[in-house]
């Protein structure tokens, strides 16, 4: 089978984007059995409330949800087990030292193919408070609105 290219998003976590302001983006690979693969990419995978911790040196993903690959057999996984990222050991010291000093979190923000191999984006987050996350909600309301007039426009005209 022929190495795909390109990248193709699985999922995204778009409660992550509503509840921290994401500051960086870092790509990181996963440690993955065979069936769990093979659930990802029927996109049997959901990201809401994981975060990513870094213990002893090493980063792991904690509540990501990839459900059993149906024509598997007892080398299914348990769904919700926590899993190794894999980052360069620079980065993830670099990372460890903003979580500690700012008070940053580390949440994914995507699940991706790149090139065959399952990619996951953490981002570097920063709580949002709930006025903030009104004020966005009222900017996506009146983009929409921008957007939704100025199309009515163009077609009257």
């Amino acid at each position: 089978m022929a190495i795909q290219k390109g990248i193709k998003v699985i999922a995204d976590n778009r409660k992550a984007f509503h509840d921290y302001f994401i500051e960086d983006k870092f790509e990181a690979g996963i440690v993955l059995s065979g069936t769990e693969v093979k659930s990802i990419r029927a996109g049997k995978i959901n990201l809401k409330d994981s975060y990513v911790q870094i213990k002893e040196g090493e980063m792991w993903l904690i509540g990501v949800h990839i459900s059993p690959y149906e024509q598997g057999n007892r080398s299914n996984k348990d769904p919700m087990r926590t899993r190794k990222l894999l980052m360069h050991h620079q980065e993830i010291i670099r990372l460890f030292s903003l979580v500690k000093e700012d008070g940053l979190t580390l949440v994914p923000t995507k699940c991706y193919f790149k090139d065959g191999h399952v990619k996951i984006e953490v981002g570097v987050a920063k709580g949002k408070k709930n006025y903030d996350k009104r004020d966005s909600m009222a900017e996506r309301t009146a983009k929409r609105d921008i957007d939704r007039a100025l199309k009515n426009q163009r077609r009257e005209s």
